[in-house]
């Protein structure tokens, strides 16, 4: 029987085991971003998703690159949920063993490792009874571990599919963006998609500002989830050529170009728009730990600022071309573009084209079996069929 215990054992467990809960407690409940300077949570995805992307830069294909950092975001939060487990454990077991007041049945000497042992199936309520506590304070601190033990389980079942929803939420729109502006989806292809989405040669105003609206309130969605389950950054859209970094930076680029100036159109609804994506932009990339890089290369060159034009000019939109104009496209774009740059750096994501240097298929119209089906269409009337192979999107 162990009755002294150490004090300095007991405080270090009582230590740990606040720890752990605090971070719990921020991580999962607390809606708010925290800037501590220390936290376990922020800790753990450092120290293992640093390696995970340098493992995946050795992977030569991109399609399996995407699928190998597609497996951080769930991996990590069954990770970090086991991580909590074992802190809780292991400073119950400290704080149990600073208090002493235990007796194995079997006669053996209580040791740290039979506490940790101890400790383990009191907290998922195995209750062999082999170690039992003697003293009051060594049966209070089971009967609390124990009911951390069920408290526990209750967050694993109640947090995993809030993460989930919130995830499924944010990939409906980003799903929708592949009709609406290719894949991946550009700016210059959304507002072209959009003039044909009307009757006349021109781009309706109503139907612009109810996209706007729509993504203005998928980007504060986006902002909210993000901030309450910081996991979801890690979380990868089913189709590697999309993803959310990609969707709130569409967003912006189209919001850039309406407020620079398109002949008839107001401006009013990409107002709010790039204000709230901008938000989201500026927040989720403080969020990831992002850095500033001064040298980050030019998205729109002067070579692409005038196929946009052109392109925009054949859909029937007149962009300003003025110095004006200008100045106003690169002062907005300096708003966003360094923070997403960084984001995309962090996370490994690819920011899209403003254009398209050569339009392909859409994720809708690509398939498996397409090159089979083309190749039994042309034997049936007698042509050769040599038929592309199409890139898996997935």
């Amino acid at each position: 029987m162990n009755l002294h215990g150490n004090i300095f054992v007991g405080v270090v467990g009582g230590v740990i085991i606040f720890v752990v809960l605090l971070d719990a407690f921020e991580t999962v409940v607390l809606p708010r971003r925290v800037t501590r300077h220390f936290r376990i949570t922020a800790w753990f995805y450092r120290r293992t998703w640093i390696p995970w992307i340098r493992i995946a830069r050795a992977i030569k294909s991109p399609s399996r690159r995407q699928n190998f950092l597609g497996y951080f975001g769930p991996l990590s939060l069954i990770l970090l949920l086991f991580f909590w487990a074992a802190g809780l454990i292991l400073g119950f077991a400290l704080l149990q063993h600073g208090i002493g007041g235990h007796e194995h049945l079997g006669g053996e000497a209580i040791t740290f490792g039979k506490i940790l042992y101890h400790s383990g199936e009191t907290f998922f309520t195995l209750g062999y009874g082999d170690i039992v506590p003697t003293s009051g304070w060594a049966r209070a601190l089971s009967v609390a571990e124990a009911g951390m033990g069920f408290a526990f389980l209750g967050v694993v079942i109640g947090y995993i599919p809030v993460v989930y929803s919130s995830f499924s939420r944010r990939e409906i729109q980003i799903s929708m963006l592949d009709a609406q502006a290719g894949s991946p989806p550009t700016a210059t292809e959304l507002l072209v998609r959009l003039v044909g989405r009307t009757d006349g040669p021109h781009l309706d105003q109503r139907v612009l500002d109810e996209v706007l609206r729509a993504w203005e309130r998928w980007s504060a969605e986006l902002l909210e989830s993000h901030i309450s389950y910081p996991v979801l950054s890690f979380f990868r859209s089913q189709h590697s050529n999309q993803s959310w970094l990609g969707a709130l930076t569409i967003m912006l680029d189209v919001s850039s170009l309406v407020l620079t100036g398109i002949e008839g159109i107001h401006p009013g609804q990409a107002k709010l728009t790039f204000a709230m994506a901008r938000h989201a932009a500026v927040d989720l990339a403080q969020l990831v730990n992002a850095r500033y890089v001064p040298d980050a290369p030019e998205r729109l060159p002067e070579s692409d600022l005038h196929g946009l034009r052109e392109t925009l000019n054949n859909a029937g939109l007149k962009l300003r071309s003025d110095d004006a104009a200008r100045q106003k496209l690169e002062r907005l774009r300096s708003m966003y573009e360094p923070y997403v740059h960084s984001t995309s750096l962090n996370l490994m994501l690819s920011l899209p084209p403003w254009r398209y240097s050569e339009k392909g298929k859409d994720n809708w119209q690509s398939g498996p079996w397409d090159r089979v089906i083309q190749a039994r269409s042309l034997g049936a009337l007698g042509h050769a069929a040599v038929v592309p192979r199409i890139d898996d999107h997935f």
